[in-house]
């Protein structure tokens, strides 16, 4: 809802957030669809699932109609490998995958 004295303003935002969760490398991979409409999810993807799940009304609604589209799925599912996996290179930072300890001097001031 609107602050007090506000008016509502008419626009209303979807988004959808898709995330790749990388734990010991490519070793162990999530991937995460959220589904979000005026600010409040409504319904999820999650790899380790397998499905859409809803998490309203409306999203339980829309849950049931993507699980039952199986070529929408297989897409879903499969994009562990040819989304994260494949992007793995992209995602993480070049200082994560340093193998040197760096170096630290420390000069006392008189």
């Amino acid at each position: 809802p609107p602050a007090a004295g506000e008016e509502l303003s008419g626009v209303f935002q979807e988004m959808v957030k898709s995330e790749c969760h990388f734990i010991n490398g490519t070793e162990r991979v999530r991937y995460v669809v959220r589904v979000i409409y005026n600010r409040e999810q409504y319904v999820h993807f999650d790899s380790d699932v397998g499905v859409f799940v809803g998490d309203t009304p409306i999203g339980e609604k829309v849950a049931r109609y993507w699980n039952s589209d199986s070529e929408f799925m297989e897409s879903k599912r499969s994009a562990v490998d040819w989304l994260c996996r494949h992007n793995y290179g992209v995602y993480t930072l070049p200082a994560l995958e340093r193998r040197v300890p760096p170096r630290v001097s420390i000069a006392l001031l008189p």
